[in-house]
């Protein structure tokens, strides 16, 4: 595997791109504002923020961020404005942050961004851009084979509420099994910390878990787990969105150009992982050492950067199956989707780099 980093040369003109792209970019979405109704109130912006305070994961499937931050890539399009960030384990309690104005914008699964829109009657969040696709699965012990072997086991999920945790139990459910968000059932559920997920299955204490990439890997590498859902088997055509980009709508309303640059930088990253596959695990791993002090093993990230893609598309048309998983987990209530995407800023990004604009599937603007 190659350890090469990119170069100073590489990095200063990336900046250069950036800032000519932002410039023009802000100088586009300021001018076709009137057109999108979504974004009828930016006239109130108090133009590019001071701070903006962004959360993710460390995982795999949240590489943009590991990347975007590691590289630079993010603070380079965000120009002026400070970036400060927090470190999350799952998405219910960055949403939390995120209701409590603690962030401004973070990295995060579907499940929690559509709970979050439906109990605020579509006033919390906005979905900026996609991420992330696949990389989750259901990993278990030998001696369980089938979906019938899972009858009165105990498995894992990263938080209640959380995509992986939806998936878990709308799947479980699928297969005939009735699981409750306190533990109870055919099939007991327990949101774990995916770090004490891994010991716990060493442990024997539980016997499988729903997981995000490295988990998945971790367990499969580290304590002999093996796959017996890959949830790309439970999607049309395997493509399924894990992380995707938000921002807090009254944010969004303040500092339209600063979501702008955001979205620029998150394409940049995004763009710097399809680019350099063999420098994805040195760069990500640089990252993961600095925030918790330790790197994933070769083969545990290796495994784990084959199970996803990279992409700016949120995949928008998957949200309305999210919601109906979420309804029935439990963890949800229906509502009306409409206006959770505005696709606005991350389309002007696509079209100026030569790429078609993506679909906000009938939720939002585009």
């Amino acid at each position: 595997m190659s350890t090469k980093t990119p170069t100073t040369a590489r990095r200063a003109g990336m900046r250069l791109a950036l800032g000519a792209a932002s410039v023009a970019l802000l100088a586009t979405t300021l001018s076709g504002c009137a057109a999108s109704a979504d974004a009828a109130s930016v006239g109130a912006s108090a133009g590019p923020a001071a701070e903006l305070r962004l959360g993710y994961f460390d995982n795999v499937t949240h590489a943009p961020a590991l990347v975007g931050l590691e590289n630079g890539l993010l603070q380079d399009s965000l120009g002026s404005t400070k970036l400060s960030t927090q470190i999350f384990n799952a998405g219910p309690a960055t949403i939390e942050a995120l209701s409590a104005g603690a962030i401004d914008a973070a990295y995060i699964g579907p499940s929690p961004a559509v709970n979050s829109y439906i109990k605020s009657k579509g006033e919390s969040i906005k979905i900026v851009a996609g991420a992330t696709s696949g990389g989750a699965a259901l990993v278990v012990r030998d001696g369980i084979n089938s979906a019938a072997d899972l009858k009165g086991k105990t498995l894992a999920s990263p938080q209640l509420g959380n995509t992986q945790d939806v998936a878990l139990r709308s799947w479980l459910s699928g297969q005939g099994f009735t699981t409750d968000t306190s533990g109870g059932g055919d099939v007991k559920i327990t949101p774990t910390d995916n770090a004490q997920t891994l010991t716990l299955f060493q442990s024997g204490a539980i016997d499988g878990a729903w997981l995000p990439e490295p988990w998945v890997s971790r367990l499969v590498v580290d304590a002999g787990a093996k796959v017996l859902v890959d949830e790309s088997s439970l999607w049309p055509d395997g493509a399924f969105p894990t992380t995707v980009l938000l921002v807090r709508k009254a944010f969004l309303t303040e500092h339209p150009d600063t979501v702008q640059a955001l979205v620029a930088g998150n394409a940049a990253s995004v763009d710097w992982l399809t680019k350099n596959p063999a420098d994805a695990a040195t760069v990500i791993n640089k990252k993961l050492t600095a925030d918790s002090g330790k790197a994933l093993s070769d083969a545990v990230i290796t495994r784990a950067l084959t199970k996803v893609t990279f992409s700016t598309d949120p995949l928008a048309s998957t949200f309305a199956v999210s919601l109906k998983n979420g309804v029935t987990a439990g963890t949800t209530k229906t509502g009306d989707l409409t206006n959770l995407f505005d696709l606005t800023a991350l389309n002007k990004v696509r079209t100026a780099a030569g790429e078609p604009p993506v679909s906000a599937a009938g939720l939002g603007a585009e």
